[in-house]
Formats: C-alpha cells, sequence, structure tokens
C-alpha cells in the first residue's frame, strides 16, 4: 500500500513508501540530502517495518531533534498506527 508522509523538522518534506505484509517495498524522500536519503532507501528496502524503526528511530541529524531516518521511522509508526 502506498503511503505519503510529510516530515518535520528536517530538510526533506515529504516521504512517499510502499507497505506491504509488514515490509518496506519502496522508499522515496522528496528533498534533503540526495545520496544519503537514495542510500537509506535502498538499505531499508525489502526490511520489515519493526527492523526500520528499530534502526533508524532516535538518529539525529547535527543538533537537530530529528532526522530523515528517524522521520521515516515515525512514518512508518504512523503506518502501524493506522492499521
Amino acid at each position: 500500500m502506498h503511503y505519503t508522509y510529510k516530515t518535520k523538522g528536517t530538510c526533506s518534506s515529504q516521504i512517499d513508501l510502499e507497505v506491504e505484509n509488514g515490509v518496506v517495498q519502496d522508499v522515496k524522500f522528496t528533498g534533503g540530502c540526495n545520496g544519503n536519503t537514495k542510500g537509506i532507501s535502498a538499505l531499508v528496502k525489502g526490511m520489515k517495518v519493526d527492523e526500520v524503526i528499530a534502526r533508524c528511530q532516535g538518529i539525529r541529524c547535527g543538533f537537530k531533534p530529528t532526522s530523515c531516518p528517524d522521520q521515516l521511522a515515525t512514518a512508518l509508526l504512523s503506518i502501524q498506527k493506522e492499521g
């Protein structure tokens, strides 16, 4: 299923996700550090949602209280709450 999440506190403004049966199929960030967001997307593809959350939640970017990986975890948590 396709989901769109509007990020908060990061250079990226949006995350588009495809999640099927608790597994991340695709992730695309709008904005952010191009190489880093492409790297995150490639690394989490095929991973279980719970594993992505466990690995990415709480990561900070510099002095910001969040990061693109942390926002991805937040998006996945919100998807879990909907389901």
